[in-house]
């Protein structure tokens, strides 16, 4: 989609147009009629989002009324674009212009993200034409330049995660993404790329990734991204990257092997952040650490009993090799622990079905330990952006459900309770003194059926939010 910045009078526009109206008092300046303008008071009444389409031969004219001071009034206006794409594609209309009476700047540019959001589709394997918005005029009344570009470029990093995320691991898989990582750096002013391969993983010792590894054809990958934007501590960044996941020896039943190209959408998600905070020159340090691999019963495949050595030394009891997210992510959190010196670590991670179950597909379940204040900040940020968390609470009583008899740990508790939380709890083992934050975005990075503003598959979901949370650090430090 083309992004315009140009003035707009709704009265005299001779093109189709999207009329934001958010505030009664502002009527008298619609292009409606009488009969139009009694038709959007009716509509109105109930106070809800309502978005009317009326003729204005060769174009239409689209209103989308809704009500400015109702609470989560901008998530709305993401929602309806929805709606509006809809539309669109009825009327063939693939040029539109946005304006807005009684419309705030940043109730426009949450349309708009909606908008955006809502026109991404997964096109590279299909032979017949999907209907996508070719052109956006945007009155400029409301945004500005710089604003609406470093806008595009957030939103090309999500489109570029969610492209990573639903492809197939026949044509994604560890190498690949690894080189492709190592591709997108070598063209971004300030970021660093550095690929490991299996003989440095194995003389790191990284016992987890390199278990998880062994029942695959396709050789790990450890690939670590740095953005200097600030010299400050940095803040690190480790992303779950499982390219396919079948469960290992502790096979999937086949109802939950679909999707599972999905599992890397952690690592995806961190790597688009960092790109995103390069794009539009954020001033922070960022370091992401991507551990890649697949999870398959094949070969010398790893087994529940087996005992592994971590990075860090910490010895773990397999008790199930379904649990291989952690493992890669343990590795990944002690060697940034140990290497960086980091003010924080957040992991990202499509980790536990108990999260699905425990919050449904609306939110992400996040915890944290140390790290009182950027979880604050994380839920502040989230309720704007509508990425939203809920918190679990890390007791030290869980501590219990992955003790080992035979190590220092198990990697998965035996009992179907907590599920969410102990796999929260035997990370932030790696993560020591470190101030760590745990996302689960299990049920959220990838939709089986459209949600809102994202369609069918991989969604994103979490770049908005630690965007968003990155400029806040931008805010602390000055």
């Amino acid at each position: 989609m083309n992004y315009t910045l140009e003035p707009i009078d709704a009265k005299t526009y001779e093109g189709s147009l999207l009329l934001l109206y958010g505030d009664d008092v502002s009527e008298r300046s619609l292009p409606l009629n009488r009969k139009e303008l009694e038709v959007l008071k009716k509509r109105r009444e109930d106070g809800r989002e309502r978005l009317l389409a009326f003729d204005r031969l060769p174009h239409r004219l689209y209103v989308l009324s809704f009500n400015s001071e109702k609470p989560e009034c901008q998530e709305a206006l993401r929602r309806q674009a929805t709606g509006l794409l809809r539309m669109l594609e009825d009327d063939d209309c693939r040029e539109l212009a946005v304006t807005g009476v009684g419309t705030l700047p940043e109730e426009v540019m949450a349309f708009v993200e909606g908008l955006t959001l809502a026109d991404y589709s997964f096109d590279r394997y299909r032979n017949k034409e999907v209907f996508h918005l070719d052109r956006l005029i945007i009155d400029g009344l409301f945004i500005k330049p710089d604003e609406l570009e470093q806008a595009e470029r957030l939103w090309n990093r999500i489109f570029w995660c969610r492209e990573w995320v639903n492809m197939p691991v026949q044509d994604l898989d560890a190498v690949r993404f690894a080189d492709e990582l190592e591709a997108v750096a070598d063209d971004l002013e300030g970021v660093e790329c550095t690929v490991m391969d299996k003989k440095k993983i194995e003389a790191l010792r990284m016992g987890g990734l390199l278990a998880v590894n062994r029942g695959s054809v396709t050789e790990p990958r450890f690939v670590v991204l740095e953005y200097r934007g600030s010299d400050n501590a940095p803040i690190c960044l480790v992303g779950k990257g499982v390219m396919y996941d079948t469960g290992g020896l502790n096979i999937k039943p086949d109802d939950y092997m679909c999707e599972m190209k999905s599992d890397m959408a952690g690592a995806a998600t961190m790597a688009s952040v960092l790109f995103a905070a390069a794009d539009n020159n954020l001033p922070v340090h960022l370091v992401a650490l991507l551990p890649l691999t697949d999870n398959r019963p094949g070969f010398n495949a790893y087994a529940a009993d087996d005992i592994l050595t971590m990075y860090d030394g910490t010895t773990v009891e397999v008790t199930n090799t379904d649990a291989e997210g952690r493992l890669v992510l343990a590795d990944a959190i002690a060697y940034a622990a140990k290497n960086y010196s980091p003010s924080l670590i957040i992991d990202a991670a499509t980790l536990t079905g108990a999260a699905v179950r425990a919050i449904g597909t609306f939110g992400i379940a996040a915890m944290q330990t140390g790290a009182d204040n950027p979880m604050t900040m994380l839920k502040i940020v989230g309720s704007q952006v509508y990425e939203r968390l809920v918190e679990f609470p890390m007791w030290s009583e869980y501590d219990t459900l992955l003790e080992s008899p035979v190590a220092d740990l198990r990697n998965c508790n035996l009992k179907p309770e907590a599920g969410a939380i102990t796999a929260g709890k035997f990370l932030a083992h790696f993560a020591g003194a470190v101030p760590y934050v745990h996302l689960d975005i299990a049920g959220v990075a990838f939709f089986s059926a459209a949600q809102h503003y994202y369609r069918a598959g991989a969604s994103g979901y979490g770049i908005r939010l630690l965007y968003a949370f990155l400029q806040m650090q931008d805010m602390i430090e000055k």
